[in-house]
C-alpha cells in the first residue's frame, strides 16, 4: 500500500464533573460535549464516545485506502456500524467489538475488502491503539 501523508493536529481532552451533575468534556482544539450516565438519556456516554472514535476513524481511514487503491473517485459512501459487548468477569471493559462497514461504490467485492481491511488494520490510529497495549502516565495533584 502507498505511504501515507498525515497532516498532525493538537489532540487531548478534558472533562470535569462536580460533586453534582454530569462530566463536560472540552478538546484542545476548542471541542465541547456533555456526557450523559443515564441509560434513558439521549447523548453520549463515555462507552458511546469509544465507539464513536472507534467508527469515525474507520470511515476515514477506509476513504484513505480508497484513495490509495485508486479507488476514491469511484467511492460513494462509507459507514461503520460500532457496537461492542462488555466483559462478564475480570475488570470493566469491552471485551469485543462489532464493525460493521457499509462501503459503496463502483467496485467489487475484493476492493470493499481491501478497503476495510486496510482502514481497520493499518490506517486507523484508534484500532491500531485499541490492539496494542498503550501504556498510561497518570499525574495526580489535589
Amino acid at each position: 500500500m502507498a505511504e501515507l501523508k498525515v497532516k498532525t493536529r493538537q489532540t487531548g481532552a478534558t472533562a470535569t464533573v462536580g460533586r453534582t451533575g454530569f462530566p463536560h468534556v472540552t478538546s484542545v482544539t476548542g471541542g465541547e460535549i456533555d456526557i450523559v450516565t443515564s441509560p434513558s438519556q439521549p447523548g453520549f456516554n463515555p462507552l458511546d464516545l469509544l465507539y464513536s472514535s472507534l467508527s469515525a476513524c474507520l470511515v476515514l481511514s477506509a476513504r484513505m485506502a480508497a484513495s490509495s487503491l485508486g479507488v476514491l473517485d469511484k467511492l460513494t459512501e462509507v459507514t461503520a456500524v460500532v457496537t461492542g459487548e462488555k466483559a462478564t468477569e475480570g475488570l470493566s471493559r469491552v471485551e469485543k467489538f462489532n464493525i460493521a462497514f457499509t462501503i459503496k461504490g463502483d467496485f467489487g467485492d475484493e476492493i470493499r475488502n481491501a478497503i476495510a481491511h486496510a482502514a481497520e488494520d493499518e490506517i486507523c490510529t484508534v484500532s491500531n491503539t485499541i490492539r496494542g497495549n498503550p501504556q498510561f502516565s497518570t499525574t495526580i495533584s489535589g
